[in-house]
């Protein structure tokens, strides 16, 4: 099977929200912003996928959130399960990368919003780092 023609799927932990992804996923950037430690309690490792890609297969407990002027937030209303950043002016959607199914067969690429991280860890990989966003530098980055 080719990229293209793969299946991802992933979904809540409780099982009300599920989904599927047609084709490539980028793989994952950690996002360190302030939103993403609220969120996720520590970084955010998001994938990603063009819009049209993904399927909602069970939304019973999605449910979104305006989160800024540029985007909003998909997310378990059962279990409060983060699973999904999604802009609203960009033709992909962030998919939280803890939210699919095993093996995603992902790895991780880079670091954003640097500039926010808190202080209890450290960043201690090799891998980019950014003040802010990459703004596309990594590979496979829809804008």
């Amino acid at each position: 099977m080719t990229n293209e023609n793969r299946i991802t799927t992933g979904g809540c932990l409780c099982g009300a929200v599920r989904y599927a992804v047609k084709g490539p996923l980028r793989d994952v950037v950690n996002c360190h912003c302030d939103m993403c430690q609220r969120l996720h309690g520590s970084f955010g490792p998001h994938s990603k996928a063009l819009k049209v890609n993904i399927t909602i297969t069970n939304d019973d407990g999605l449910a979104w959130y305006k989160t800024s002027d540029i985007a909003q937030r998909g997310f378990c209303r059962k279990c409060g399960s983060s699973l999904f950043w999604e802009p609203f002016e960009l033709d992909a959607t962030g998919i939280i990368a803890g939210s699919l199914d095993k093996p995603t067969g992902l790895k991780t690429i880079g670091h954003i919003f640097v500039s926010e991280k808190s202080d209890f860890y450290e960043i201690t990989d090799r891998l980019p780092q950014f003040e802010g966003s990459s703004n596309g530098k990594l590979a496979d980055d829809y804008k």
